[in-house]
């Protein structure tokens, strides 16, 4: 029955859609069609160029992830959606990453996996639209499959793509995870907006720790943190150890530092409070976790997908960085023989550091 729907009846279901959506708690919802070609362009010089680093997904799809109904035969229509995360009782991001002995995470990884909890309000929304407008074809995303969400988001309205590469509202900020219902109902679409606000601000650019926005717009996911921490597994190139601070899971500085987002709203999301004290949480304490501990108090956390030795790898540069106490220089040494050969080195460099620090300063 959805190719029978007539206009009116398309426009008060895309209402009802909105309406449902806020309902069900989402941030905000818009409609939009399935032409990419600008954001295709994007993709693949940024595929050319390597800036995806190990990140063979990116590619393994060909067009897939620019052609929406390649991926899913009969797409006519997207639901975007977007679901606010940052926490209003975290302890603050800047406070946090000023002091070596803590550990900085990124803040949409604070509290509950983000996957789940978007995904269960997409399923509800479809629940919804079945319930109204009969059976229809749909598939959920939550940055679980190849769709370019953002240029998807930008195109349906929700914001612009600023120059750090992330979706941006002049009056919502950056604070927020993006959805996608594909669809084949006919639904009008929404328009996108007009321009980009980014202006001659290069905030973004100028703070990124290890300059991996290369250009407005372009980022170098080899140089970024949230990469580095994040996606690439083994060791974590010399260079940028240093620049990585005590950022032991992804990185915000892009997002601390844009003007827009003293406008975004905090979460009402119970989910994503942080667990653990991780908004500001103790290098030395973490690092001393066994692997059934990570495992148990990362279940449910988006942190849990790195693996245990990739966690420690990445505490173990923050503890590196981090001023040279007896605990600090303590928590290393219990891992300098490490069965892990990742570790064992990265502990050596952390080590290592600390006894130049100390040589130059004449202790």
């Amino acid at each position: 029955m959805n190719s029978e729907l007539n206009a009116e009846q398309s426009t008060l279901l895309a209402q009802n859609i909105k309406c449902w959506a806020t309902e069900l708690g989402l941030s905000a919802c818009a409609i939009t069609d399935t032409n990419l070609g600008d954001h295709e362009t994007h993709l693949l010089n940024w595929l050319k160029d390597g800036f995806h680093g190990e990140m063979d997904y990116m590619q393994r799809h060909g067009t897939k992830r620019s052609r929406p109904a390649e991926l899913e035969p009969g797409t006519i229509r997207i639901i975007s959606v977007r679901l606010d995360y940052y926490p209003p009782a975290a302890a603050n991001a800047d406070t946090v990453l000023s002091n070596g002995a803590l550990g900085y995470v990124s803040r949409y990884a604070l509290g509950r996996d983000y996957h789940k909890v978007l995904r269960k309000r997409l399923q509800l929304l479809a629940d919804k639209i079945q319930a109204s407008a009969g059976d229809f074809a749909y598939r959920a995303f939550t940055d679980s499959a190849p769709v370019l969400e953002k240029a998807i988001a930008e195109k349906a309205g929700l914001g612009w793509i600023g120059k750090h590469s992330n979706l941006l509202g002049d009056k919502t900020g950056s604070w927020f995870f993006l959805g996608e219902l594909f669809t084949d109902l006919p639904l009008p679409v929404d328009p996108p907006q007009s321009t980009s606000h980014c202006g001659s601000c290069t905030a973004c650019i100028d703070a990124c720790p290890t300059n991996a926005i290369v250009a407005p717009y372009r980022v170098d996911a080899r140089r970024c943190i949230s990469y580095l921490t994040i996606e690439l597994d083994g060791p974590i190139p010399i260079e940028f150890r240093r620049a990585i601070g005590n950022r032991i899971y992804g990185c915000d500085d892009c997002q601390l530092v844009c003007p827009f987002n003293k406008f975004s709203s905090p979460t009402e999301v119970d989910d994503f409070k942080p667990r653990f004290n991780l908004d500001a949480p103790d290098l030395c304490e973490l690092f001393y976790w066994s692997e059934k501990e990570f495992n148990d108090r990362m279940q449910g956390s988006p942190i849990r997908r790195i693996g245990y030795w990739n966690w420690l790898r990445n505490i173990a540069i923050a503890l590196g960085n981090a001023a040279g106490t007896d605990s600090i220089l303590a928590a290393l040494n219990s891992r300098a023989h490490s069965d892990n050969a990742m570790l064992k080195e990265t502990v050596a460099w952390a080590k290592a550091e600390h006894e130049e620090r100390s040589s130059a300063s004449g202790h």
